[in-house]
């Protein structure tokens, strides 16, 4: 649990330091959390953190990452369903610090990833993961593109040990530390 403690305070200090503290008050979002414990509150801090980084990620290259990581969020178990498919489109174009980019550029580039991921996944997974990889010039957006993907994977209060992987797996892509998000 050290480790959880150690990131939160991280996040908080990177918050405060990117925007003088837009407030972590947010951490229990209604239904996250029932069970989730430190990982609910771990999502919620670092959608905070995103939140005040927001005009710090403007790139083609952080949006089209972490529709990449988006998209292998969502297909983390192999599958992807319509209603699933959905509800990840609906998170993107909710999200505050995505807003930075018009929803149609947002919603065609996770759907063409979805949709090699439907047709053949390991293809698709790659293809993903060269996406994500083009973010690692940056290390601010590396960091942002796998919080934007445990805020989503967290999203319904769970993260599912297939969406840690995929989030491991985006951390080595992207030269950031596993270590720093508690994987």
């Amino acid at each position: 649990m050290a480790m959880w403690d150690r990131l939160k305070d991280q996040a908080k200090g990177l918050q405060q330091q990117a925007q003088g503290a837009r407030g972590s008050s947010g951490h229990g979002r209604p239904g996250s959390g029932s069970g989730g414990g430190s990982k609910a509150q771990l999502v919620g801090v670092l959608k905070s953190q995103l939140t005040s980084l927001k005009t710090e990620l403007k790139s083609g290259a952080y949006r089209d990452a972490s529709m990449a990581m988006c998209a292998l969020v969502a297909a983390a178990d192999g599958s992807v369903d319509p209603a699933e498919r959905q509800h990840v489109e609906s998170l993107i174009l909710q999200n505050d610090v995505l807003r930075n980019f018009p929803p149609e550029q947002l919603r065609q580039r996770f759907n063409k990833h979805v949709d090699q991921l439907t047709f053949d996944f390991q293809q698709g997974r790659t293809a993903a993961m060269q996406e994500i990889a083009k973010a690692a010039k940056k290390p601010m957006e590396a960091k942002a593109v796998v919080q934007t993907g445990f805020v989503v994977a967290g999203a319904d209060g769970y993260i599912a040990l297939a969406e840690e992987q995929v989030l491991r797996e985006a951390c080595a892509a992207l030269g950031v530390s596993p270590q720093e998000f508690g994987l």
